[in-house]
């Protein structure tokens, strides 16, 4: 027989619970039992505590000295007997009710017993005693009926033994109660574990290679882990299906398009001409901004990027382009990104704020929130209330921005996804003076810039925003 079936028989036989509330029942109902059990062993242990016999023996003769006393004077006068009975050693009191016992005043069972043995007329006077003030000397107190119901009550001044029996006691009884509690937090949160796990994969998802979760833990987790590996691998499937489709679809569509720019040139009139291409090129323009916004970041593995020459390259290309723009940072500033998929989100942010702006800039610098990359243009802006709904797919604020665009609206959208990835952000903010500011920040660990003595800067001084 395998360890897993001799496993099941134990579990079976021990009629564990399987459910989640089951289990964590059983481990409070468990540390509970055993801490009832030490409390109720250190109560009968206070029970057994003993003294001295001379002491014992001084006790009780002075408890049936002054019993006899105030037996022998009327009940307004055993209010002063009972002052008179007070020695330096104990002190004597008279009360028509019974005493009032503490909610918790364990029993001296064994001291009671060693008094009763000196003096056996005491046996039938229903005398008690218990521990009366907490302290490392405790003091013990008392109470004796008299014939006519009213009571005595008497305690020692000093501890007729110096040890901790309060506070001590109490100690004692709450190490066992914290280190069961710690048992039972332990054990709870071994039993919990398996929805750590499940939390962890449902974050990794989109994020990260799935990996299935180990199906285990009790009935209730152990079908929601099965159920979640079932559907992650549901999810994986259709991504797989949609990539092969997308790749399928990016083939089909540009292949004609390629076609009809060769056929294009056979076009006589060159208006006409340049009409087609310009049509063709947007519609080009289209299928790559809706497949890269499908297709997002997938399949591709983060790789050490330097962000301050990917920065400084896409300047120098505007600059290339007849464009004014300019880069200020370090020479070099290493991060763990996803390369395609950061540099298409750069790519059109850049282009975005060349579509709109005469000038542009990128400035690179590592603050206390992480590698912060702003991109700067001198265009018109957007407005307040849209900052945040460009980021929609296939929103575009045409009117807003005064010219008119191509594709789907999907630029903004692509560039969000792909920071996201990075576990970044991405915000745009207005300029006072104009202009718009998009704002990239990587809170990456593993990034290093390094600064040089002078800063590199692309295009003159004068194209600084």
């Amino acid at each position: 027989m395998t360890p897993l079936h001799l496993r099941g028989r134990l579990r079976r036989r021990l009629h564990f619970p399987t459910s989640l509330l089951g289990q964590i029942a059983g481990i409070l109902l468990i540390t509970s039992a055993i801490e009832f059990g030490i409390s109720t062993l250190l109560y009968e242990r206070a029970g057994a505590f003993a003294v001295r016999d001379d002491e014992a023996r001084r006790l009780a003769e002075h408890l049936v000295v002054a019993l006899r006393v105030l037996e022998e004077h009327s009940p307004p006068e055993r209010p002063a007997i009972a002052d008179e009975l007070t020695t330096d050693r104990y002190i004597v009191r008279w009360s028509p009710e019974p005493p009032l016992l503490p909610p918790v005043a364990p029993a001296l069972d064994g001291m009671r017993d060693q008094i009763v043995a000196w003096e056996p007329s005491l046996e039938g006077s229903g005398l008690r005693l218990r521990f009366a003030s907490p302290g490392r000397r405790s003091v013990i107190a008392g109470h004796i009926r008299l014939t006519d119901g009213s009571w005595m009550r008497f305690s020692t001044r000093e501890a007729l033994r110096t040890i901790d029996l309060a506070i001590g006691r109490m100690l004692i009884a709450l190490v066992p109660a914290l280190a069961l509690t710690a048992i039972g937090v332990l054990l709870i949160r071994r039993t919990l574990r398996p929805l750590r796990e499940l939390t962890d994969a449902a974050e990794r998802i989109g994020r990260a290679h799935p990996e299935p979760v180990p199906e285990r833990g009790t009935g209730e987790v152990l079908r929601l882990t099965r159920s979640f590996n079932r559907m992650q691998s549901r999810i994986v499937r259709l991504i797989d299906e949609r990539t092969r489709a997308l790749a399928a679809v990016g083939h089909d569509l540009r292949t004609p398009l390629a076609r009809l720019l060769l056929r294009v040139e056979a076009v006589e009139e060159a208006e006409v001409r340049d009409q087609i291409r310009a049509e063709v090129a947007e519609m080009e323009v289209m299928v790559g901004s809706l497949l890269a916004f499908l297709r997002g970041g997938e399949g591709e593995a983060p790789k050490l990027v330097d962000l301050a020459v990917l920065c400084a390259t896409l300047a120098d290309d505007a600059e290339d382009r007849g464009r004014i723009a300019a880069y200020r940072g370090p020479e070099h500033c290493d991060a763990r990104v996803r390369p395609v998929a950061f540099k298409r989100a750069l790519v059109n942010l850049v282009e975005n704020a060349l579509h709109y702006g005469d000038r542009l800039e990128i400035t690179l610098a590592r603050e206390a929130a992480g590698i912060v990359i702003r991109i700067v243009d001198d265009g018109p802006g957007i407005p307040e209330e849209a900052l945040e709904t460009v980021f929609d797919p296939f929103v575009r604020l045409d009117p807003a921005r005064g010219r008119d665009t191509t594709g789907f609206g999907l630029g903004l959208s692509i560039v969000r996804r792909a920071v996201a990835a990075e576990g970044g952000r991405v915000a745009l903010s207005n300029r006072a003076e104009g202009g718009l500011v998009a704002t990239v920040t990587l809170p990456l660990p593993e990034t290093l810039c390094h600064e040089s003595a002078a800063l590199r800067q692309n295009g003159a001084a004068t194209s600084s925003l």
